[in-house]
């Protein structure tokens, strides 16, 4: 595989938080932005934004998340909580003796990012969040809410909950399978799903989702072709622990019921993301208010869907970079 496949980054070994992980960097100077990826990508989902963010100026660096490519994966389920994964976040900024950097991110990047802020206020300057808007701790697990709206339904999050690594041996066996599916535009021509019964025993997640018949003309074959290999050489289980850690989260963040994200955010996702379930920027920005209070910007883009800054890396770029240079003038966040 190569190693790196857009010029100019670099990748390198570091220790954080107990774990040894995989970043890719580019630019030594200017304010650090962490690229924080979701499932189930990889720093691969970045690779529009990197070299736009480093020609403008900033310091980047895009790690591989824990239990995701080269990074380590530990074993046991509750060491990717959310208080592990915060840690590892804060300790790439030890590590570059950086005391603070701007976040971005998107799906568990974002759940990940969001909380981590609340949890090391000091330590980050600004947030960015795609596809997976912030509202607030809850007054109720979402585990609770989704088992009981969901019954004996398929669900994926409740599927990626049941014992016996059943989903991580799914995928697994197939991840051109399951990957080739995910990574489609809402209007993607797909074959008909395989299983149709709703029970969740009645099958898995890759036959209920549609073939791909062709891919999206933001993703080639090479492309994806490289997500396969990064998957087929790290497995899935890293990434699926991240779902199995949703009621433990919960139980372990009482401290932030009321906490609010304080530091300017920005919120981006495409119209069709099926995240947002076709909210307009104006109920988002109801949403995620009582939870942040410094809520700069709230972008839908249309027609795009959840993987939008590989859909739309254009509008993505602009808009991350417009947020974060309307920072730069402004005085620099002082951590004592």
């Amino acid at each position: 595989m190569n190693e790196s496949p857009i010029d100019g980054l670099t990748f390198r070994y570091i220790e954080t938080n107990g774990i040894r992980m995989r970043i890719g960097e580019m630019g030594t100077e200017g304010p650090l932005v962490l690229l924080v990826h979701g499932w189930p990508e990889t720093w691969y989902s970045w690779r529009h934004q990197i070299s736009a963010l480093a020609n403008a100026g900033y310091r980047v660096v895009v790690p591989e998340m824990r239990g995701y490519g080269k990074t380590d994966a530990p074993q046991a389920i509750e060491e990717y909580d959310i208080v592990h994964l915060a840690g590892d976040l804060v300790g790439i900024l030890d590590e570059l003796g950086e005391e603070h950097a701007a976040l971005v991110s998107h799906d568990w990047g974002a759940i990940v990012s969001a909380t981590t802020v609340l949890l090391h206020p000091d330590r980050f300057s600004s947030l960015v969040l795609m596809s997976v808007p912030y509202a607030g701790r809850g007054k109720q697990s979402r585990m609770d809410a989704w088992n009981k709206q969901f019954g004996d339904n398929f669900f994926y999050i409740l599927y990626h909950n049941l014992p016996g690594g059943v989903a991580e041996a799914e995928y697994d066996s197939d991840p051109a399978g399951l990957l080739s599916r995910l990574y489609l535009s809402p209007d993607s021509p797909r074959a008909k799903p395989e299983v149709t019964d709703p029970l969740m025993s009645a099958g898995g997640w890759i036959p209920r989702l549609g073939a791909a018949i062709e891919l999206p003309a933001w993703l080639s074959q090479a492309e994806l072709d490289y997500y396969v290999a990064q998957f087929t050489e790290c497995g899935f289980r890293g990434g699926v622990n991240y779902y199995r850690n949703f009621q433990r989260n919960w139980e372990i963040t009482s401290q932030l019921a009321e906490a609010k994200i304080e530091i300017p955010t920005l919120f981006l996702a495409g119209a069709k993301d099926n995240v947002i379930l076709g909210a307009d920027a104006e109920s988002l920005r109801k949403l995620m208010a009582p939870a942040i209070s410094d809520l700069r910007e709230v972008v839908i883009v249309p027609e795009m869907g959840h993987w939008i800054q590989q859909e739309d890396a254009a509008t993505t770029n602009k808009v991350v970079l417009d947020f974060l240079d309307s920072l730069s003038s402004q005085p620099s966040v002082s951590i004592k």
